[in-house]
């Protein structure tokens, strides 16, 4: 890590963060370097949280190039408690989806946040519901990125339906999951790109491949975010 990317990592507020969705509440860890230009909301895949070391990797990597990040968990303790013995809450996309949209309404009328571009980074079945959530929300999303997930799980509609910039990344040793986001690749219409990481696993856990990741997000995330003007709150 550089000097520079030190100095700034030592400056990011961060704070938890209590969001409600529904009867629910959900925690969160909201983290702000200096003038950010924008910020992610991350929506982690099955059986994982916001305390997912790899999503962590790709915040602070984030962080350094100036955008603040909201990770935080989709399902509640007590749902995350049942669905570790049934595992019905990580694959129940609409839940989620309404967890991210929920999310977003809340990051929008932050003081901090208002104004300032959003985007979605999405993990295993998180892309999914990441990616319905850009569709319904529209021109408020600014950017799009897919991490080993399974955006084949919104359905074609809906990512035909998505108009934020969305940048799908897939390890080249993850089989069968390449092909199911070539499939849901041809269905996006917006600005769009699928990168592989050549010779990584689902996870990442290839020496050097998460940062490959890391940096490819952040690349997306800056460019879309300077050039966006987020829609107003409805």
């Amino acid at each position: 890590m550089s000097s520079s990317s030190t100095r700034v990592l030592a400056l990011v507020s961060s704070h938890e963060v209590r969001i409600p969705s529904g009867d629910a509440w959900l925690y969160g860890d909201l983290a702000a370097p200096p003038a950010f230009s924008g910020v992610v909301l991350f929506a982690h895949g099955s059986g994982s949280g916001r305390h997912s070391a790899r999503n962590r990797q790709v915040a602070q990597r984030l962080q350094q190039e100036g955008i603040a990040t909201l990770l935080f968990d989709l399902l509640t303790a007590k749902e995350e408690q049942v669905d570790l013995q049934t595992r019905e809450h990580r694959f129940d996309i609409p839940l989620l989806t309404r967890r991210m949209q929920d999310a977003t309404t809340w990051a929008q009328s932050q003081s901090q946040l208002q104004g300032k571009p959003i985007g979605f980074f999405g993990a295993s079945t998180g892309s999914a519901a990441a990616l319905i959530a850009a569709a319904r929300l529209g021109g408020r999303i600014a950017a799009v990125v897919s991490r080993g997930g399974r955006p084949d799980l919104a359905g074609n509609a809906a990512l035909a339906a998505v108009s934020a910039p969305t940048l799908l990344i897939v390890g080249g040793a993850d089989q069968g999951v390449i092909e199911l986001n070539e499939h849901a690749f041809a269905y996006l219409q917006c600005d769009k790109r699928l990168d592989i990481v050549p010779g990584a696993t689902h996870l990442f856990e290839e020496r050097g491949a998460l940062e490959q990741v890391s940096q490819l997000a952040a690349n997306w995330f800056a460019s879309h975010f300077t050039s966006h003007e987020p829609t107003a709150l409805q």
